[in-house]
């Protein structure tokens, strides 16, 4: 049965005369997506700009009744695994991962007041007052990962009313979510879901005042130095092992590279050894070939699934990138090779490991979709550089001078310093810095 993924705006479910058909992993088709046109996005967005504000207490009741309703209830007719599978089968995501997202999402949304009150400064108070910029946010939202939603769930937090353009691949989640808000109590203009082309998602970055927008290099690159945009792109997260190498360290590894199909920002794309990088590149293969593949839907996968023809795109740029470098895991496939096929027009996109003689070699910046990983060499005269520009940036060191620079590198946006297990699933944590600090401001106070 065809999906139908409906414009939802002022509290309402709308049809549109614009529609697409989203396919799934396999070639089928999935979902019939109505999109809001540019004019009916900035209609959508003037209208919350209007309506009334609503209680801080009230709105965080609401969201952690919404976290409950999105993990545990049928909404809109779709069941939570029927959600998991639909957004499995459009992202290539393996399903596992949302199924984690509903408990995850259920939890985190009870702990939004207390995730948000830790993002207050704690100098305001008498003589200020942390106020937001503005009244609504605008998202235009990926699809790599169900678990970016949470940001805006925070904006909704602060007091925003948030307008989503969804991902391609993945309007499932927030959809999903809109509805839950809705069945909390959140009032008609507080979220709305407007799926659209590249026109309505400038249209609401445009209308929103404020916008939080995921995207390439490109996107960071055109609106970078907007002062109204918050963009958030590639993570290019690193790994710095200075420390000998052990089974201890290997697993950690492994578990930072390809958890969650390694479709994460987080996900480490890079890793730096003051050690032999060969050993620990051939260490790294031998392990990450053993993952298995698997249809998307099946709760054993742990790779992405991608429609043949784009997964192929994706191991031709990691060739380009590695410029001749060989790929250490392709002597542990078999007659498959990298792209192992799982059903239908669907390729499991297996794991790349490979090692590069050169700090400076650009693949070091190159970030894919699925396991790829790049090791270089790093010796101690090295410093940061080669480690600045990371998401993400875990530092297995005894130096602590390198733990102090990694801290004052602007660069660097999450240090973790040893082996810390699953820290992205911290909801206290920032992610990329807190949204706080884009959404709100300190405006001075007085009273007599």
């Amino acid at each position: 049965m065809v999906i139908t993924v409906p414009v939802l705006r002022d509290g309402r479910e709308c049809a549109s005369r614009d529609t697409r058909t989203l396919h799934d992993v396999h070639g089928d088709p999935l979902a019939e997506v109505h999109e809001a046109p540019a004019l009916t996005t900035r209609l959508a967005v003037r209208a919350m700009h209007r309506a009334e504000p609503v209680a801080q207490d009230e709105r965080t009741a609401q969201l952690a009744k919404a976290g409950e309703l999105f993990a545990s209830a049928t909404l809109g007719g779709e069941t939570p695994e029927e959600y998991c599978r639909a957004q499995a089968l459009g992202s290539g995501v393996p399903v596992a991962v949302a199924r984690r997202a509903l408990e995850r999402t259920g939890g985190d949304c009870a702990l939004l007041g207390e995730v948000v009150a830790r993002q207050t400064p704690s100098g305001t108070g008498g003589t200020a007052r942390w106020a937001r910029r503005g009244t609504v946010l605008g998202v235009v939202a990926p699809s790599n990962h169900p678990g970016t939603h949470g940001a805006w769930l925070q904006a909704l937090a602060m007091g925003y009313r948030v307008a989503v353009r969804p991902g391609t691949r993945d309007p499932f989640t927030p959809l999903r979510l809109v509805r839950a808000l809705l069945a909390a109590g959140l009032e008609p203009h507080g979220a709305s879901l407007l799926p659209g082309s590249h026109t309505a998602a400038d249209a609401l970055v445009e209308a929103a005042g404020l916008s939080l927008v995921y995207g390439s290099e490109a996107t960071v690159a055109r609106l970078r130095g907007d002062a109204r945009v918050l963009v958030r792109g590639p993570g290019r997260s690193k790994f710095l092992v200075d420390t000998p190498l052990d089974d201890a360290v290997l697993d950690h590894l492994v578990e930072e590279i390809a958890s969650d199909g390694g479709v994460r920002c987080t996900n480490t794309t890079a890793v730096f050894t003051s050690g032999d990088p060969r050993e620990l590149g051939a260490a790294l293969a031998e392990r990450l070939a053993r993952l298995p593949a698997h249809p998307v839907t099946d709760g054993r996968a742990v790779l992405p699934v991608r429609p043949a023809a784009e997964a192929a795109g994706l191991r031709a740029a990691r060739d380009r990138a590695a410029a001749g470098a060989a790929d250490l895991t392709a002597g542990h496939y078999g007659a498959d090779g990298p792209l192992t096929p799982v059903g239908g027009d669907g390729v499991a996109l297996r794991p790349s490991v490979t090692v590069l003689d050169d700090t400076a070699h650009p693949a070091l910046g190159t970030e894919l979709p699925f396991p790829c990983v790049w090791v270089a060499p790093w010796r101690p005269a090295d410093g940061i550089a080669p480690l600045d520009d990371s998401l993400a940036l875990t530092l297995l060191t005894g130096r602590e001078g390198l733990v102090a620079q990694a801290l004052a590198s602007p660069g660097v946006r999450t240090v973790l310093h040893g082996r810390v297990p699953q820290w992205w699933r911290d909801p206290y944590l920032p992610h990329d810095g807190h949204l706080g600090q884009f959404l709100m401001e300190a405006r001075g106070y007085a009273a007599a």
